[in-house]
């Protein structure tokens, strides 16, 4: 009898790749969130900020009263009130959004130089950032033609899912 492989192995490992694949697919099709069962395996995978949609907590959650908030998810009241008067402004002109939530890198490592500045001249297939998810670092394609005329985000910032990271013009 042969030897089962990676992915036949039913003792309690999965795929990998196959998981690897499925966030691809979630991604360039905006699903954020897909539950998947077979008879030996169930997925259930989300991408983006988790919302609760039914009455009440999921099961075997405790809200903690020590556990204090992120500092994103409660704006002070002055940031509240500034954003209350004033709608948020998007940036004019050809933006290249966040794919996905996590934390913006402009460069691999703090000694390298960023893989984009102001002034560069970008492809389609150019690395402009490292978005970092869940310990997976992924390299964010410019997936436009233009030159950067402003980068808005920090160094190290929390993005969200479609945020503006860099202002192109057209070249």
């Amino acid at each position: 009898m042969a030897k089962p492989t990676e992915s036949e192995d039913k003792g309690g490992s999965f795929d990998l790749e196959k998981f690897r694949k499925l966030l691809q697919l979630m991604e360039k099709y905006g699903v954020t969130e897909a539950n998947l069962q077979n008879d030996t395996e169930s997925w259930k995978v989300r991408r983006g900020p988790r919302t609760v949609s039914y009455g009440g907590p999921a099961p075997g959650w405790a809200p903690s009263a020590a556990a204090p908030a992120p500092a994103m998810a409660m704006p002070s009241p002055a940031v509240a009130a500034a954003s209350a008067a004033a709608p948020a402004e998007k940036p004019a002109g050809i933006t290249i959004n966040a794919p996905t939530v996590g934390t913006f890198y402009a460069a691999a490592t703090p000694e390298d130089e960023p893989f984009a500045s102001v002034g560069m001249i970008v492809k389609p297939d150019t690395v402009v950032c490292i978005i970092e998810a869940m310990k997976v670092f992924n390299q964010i394609n410019a997936e436009k033609s233009g030159r950067i005329v402003e980068i808005l985000v920090e160094n190290g910032a929390a993005v969200e899912f479609g945020q503006p990271l860099f202002r192109l013009e057209a070249v």
